[in-house]
């Protein structure tokens, strides 16, 4: 697919509501993120936690296990079809920053398939002296020789982009280079790009994303870029790109006016043409065809489509002013649109039914679109499908996994039966006395919140089991169940309860669920958790001594209202790279950004909800709060690490035992390597230990 709108990886500045955040907030030091006494606190908190944790042996057993895991060479090497080649991204004990390599597929068919070195990244950051992170690759098709690599220096979001030949296996002298910014750049032809990037003052968005596109021609300064769009400073960012399909070569232009909202244009025959559509529907094409994702009902000629729904139409014929739509999918109750992907003939829709996976294939004719059920694909699992190469052929790769399966990489062709397994992660933990089981409960409101249990088969219904409960809730994320060989080692195997919660603010049903628990009603999200809680300690699964709780990013603003709403149901939390200062969130990097999922603390109305979900302006000193271990990274440039920060300060001088640590590296991601991971994941599962047993 050719995504219009790209989701831009969450959270933007404004002016400070009544009394300025430096009059009212003592801990406002530790949001200088370099500064030198902040990093000074950071030492001291990471040596404190570190000290507590590290000591014991679950802490060495499920670090060094863990670590064994991630750098297995009986991991699955997913790969990406550039021409004739297909490419992997590859870190393991050796080659600790990772290898960017290729085979055929020929080759990738044998159990041990031979690889071609194109890039060694520990190579290079040793050369250059730099924490370089591979964060991707845009490849010129249809010949894929010329790359725009991106890097990043600790795994930050922002990125350093670097021409390199895939024939040379060399950055090309004189090519295209960017900068360290979030930048976004897209391939026009050989000698010409599409690229927003940070050309100085006024050219980014207050978001932290560009704001202004140029088209940019080999060989002539950067800021001598032609200007081609440009969207507002409250924009979440703005876009120029290009679609290079042999026949169907079009461009266009995309203002992100919020996270969930955007204006679409094509640049057709010299002039620009402004898509009319809901400002909150997402366009892509495929050739000649053009899809329209709904999240509200959009009525067209006398006739709703509802909100959920996917349309297509010919390209030419919407430009034109027709709009004879075909709905491709119509959510239902407990239904939703999970994703799409198109080959050369078909479409595959991966659509979820009560958070469970079903794939059909939809093929367009004189009649319409028919519609039927991709063969071999199981009752009960995560299905991921992709396209391997949608200018080519309608061959396709798919992953299946569960809680308790490990997960298996599959290639078929529509029409040539049921596809067939080619890798397959081996069990990294053991299975046989476990079970996984799906449950519902009944939130503050009625709403049936759905849940997942994993467990063992006769676990005893005596409230003692220790559990941990995950949760999201936020931009249309939906949870559903994946094999994770570090859960299962550190914690299934020891006798532990895992439960992922499907809360509203989700994409679980579809939009609605997510709209659900918007601005003003996020304590829906909330009441879901609480809900799911109090059914697994009424189900007598647990109890609250030895129920944790864990989440990041959006989620971590969940664990922190878990903390300061029902500090009573809980007895441990861990909260990872986390939003806690909803005062401040839009002045701290792409805070800006997430308005459109939280609301602006700008405006008094919105202040006045925001402040009720704002854990840290709701922690006080007298009340008895749950073990809580924060963890962040000081490279996260998404979700600040001052808001863990601060939260910590303000808990400690409250007299809380809460815990720190802080990885140097790692983006929103926590972690810049496996070794990072395996840490970072053995602080988790030792403290769940501790605390919860």
């Amino acid at each position: 697919m050719r995504p219009l709108s790209l989701l831009i990886a969450m959270l933007l500045t404004m002016n400070a509501y009544a009394q300025t955040p430096a009059e009212t907030d003592p801990n406002l030091w530790l949001e200088a993120v370099e500064d030198a006494k902040a990093l000074d606190w950071v030492k001291a908190q990471n040596a404190y936690s570190v000290d507590e944790l590290t000591r014991s042996g679950d802490f060495k057993r499920i670090q060094a296990r863990t670590l064994q895991i991630l750098d297995s060479d009986a991991r699955i090497p997913y790969v990406d079809k550039q021409g004739e080649f297909f490419y992997n991204f590859w870190r393991d004990a050796t080659s600790v920053r990772g290898l960017w390599r290729r085979t055929t597929l020929a080759e990738f068919r044998k159990a041990e398939p031979s690889w071609e070195l194109v890039l060694d990244i520990d190579q290079l950051a040793k050369e250059e002296n730099e924490n370089w992170v591979f964060a991707g690759a845009d490849c010129l098709e249809p010949q894929y020789r010329r790359c725009l690599i991106s890097l990043s220096r600790g795994g930050a979001d922002a990125n350093v982009v670097r021409e390199f030949d895939t024939v040379d296996k060399a950055f090309v002298k004189g090519g295209f280079v960017l900068t360290e910014a979030k930048s976004n750049v897209s391939w026009i032809d050989q000698n010409t790009v599409f690229v927003g990037t940070d050309f100085g003052p006024g050219s980014m968005t207050d978001s932290g994303y560009p704001r202004v596109a140029k088209r940019w021609k080999r060989g002539t300064p950067l800021l001598a870029a032609d200007p081609v769009f440009e969207g507002d400073a409250k924009d979440v960012a703005a876009y120029a790109y290009a679609d290079t399909t042999p026949g169907f070569e079009r461009q266009g232009l995309l203002r992100q006016t919020t996270f969930f909202t955007n204006e679409a244009y094509f640049l057709h025959d010299g002039t620009t043409i402004k898509l009319a559509k809901p400002d909150d529907a997402e366009i892509s094409t495929h050739r000649e065809w053009l899809f329209v994702q709904l999240r509200s009902d959009w009525e067209v000629n006398g006739k709703i489509w509802a909100g959920g729904s996917l349309l297509a139409t010919k390209y030419d014929d919407f430009l034109s002013g027709k709009r004879n739509f075909e709905a491709l999918f119509t959510p239902g109750p407990r239904t939703s649109l999970a994703g799409f992907t198109a080959t050369r003939h078909h479409l595959i829709l991966n659509e979820l039914d009560n958070v469970r996976n079903r794939l059909y294939v939809l093929t367009p004719g004189a009649d319409g679109w028919k519609r039927e059920p991709l063969p071999g694909m199981p009752e009960f699992g995560a299905i991921g499908v992709n396209a391997v190469d949608s200018n080519e052929s309608d061959a396709y790769f798919i992953t299946i996994t569960d809680f308790l399966t490990p997960t298996s990489l599959y290639y078929g062709e529509v029409g040539q039966g049921a596809p067939k397994k080619l890798k397959s992660l081996p069990g990294f933990f053991e299975t046989a006395g476990l079970a996984v089981s799906q449950h519902e409960a009944k939130s503050a409101d009625g709403t049936r919140v759905p849940y997942f249990q994993v467990s063992a088969k006769d676990l005893k219904l005596n409230g003692q089991n220790p559990t941990v409960l995950y949760g999201y809730g936020g931009f249309e994320v939906s949870m559903t169940p994946s094999y994770s060989a570090g859960i299962g080692e550190a914690w299934l195997e020891k006798g532990g309860v895992w439960v992922v919660a499907n809360i509203r603010g989700g994409g679980e049903f579809g939009p609605k669920w997510h709209q659900a628990a918007l601005k003003a009603n996020r304590n829906k999200a909330y009441e879901d958790f609480i809900a799911v809680a109090e059914d697994l300690i009424n189900r007598k699964i647990t109890s609250t001594p030895h129920l944790g709780t864990m989440g990041g990013s959006n989620g971590g603003l969940l664990m922190g209202n878990m903390l300061t709403m029902r500090p009573d149901l809980f007895g441990a939390i861990v909260c990872q790279v986390p939003l806690l200062d909803m005062r401040r969130y839009h002045t701290l990097l792409a805070g800006a950004s997430w308005m459109g999922e939280y609301g602006d603390p700008d405006k008094a109305e919105e202040w006045a909800f925001l402040k009720k979900y704002s854990p840290y302006h709701n922690v006080k000193n007298d009340v008895s709060y749950p073990r809580t271990l924060f963890t962040t990274s000081t490279r996260d440039d998404r979700v600040h690490p001052g808001h863990a920060r601060k939260m910590v300060a303000k808990m400690k001088d409250q007299g809380h035992d809460v815990l720190y640590y802080e990885n140097i590296e790692g983006g929103h991601g926590g972690a810049a390597n496996n070794a990072q991971r395996a840490f970072m994941t053995a602080l988790a599962w030792t403290f769940f230990a501790r605390e919860l047993r």
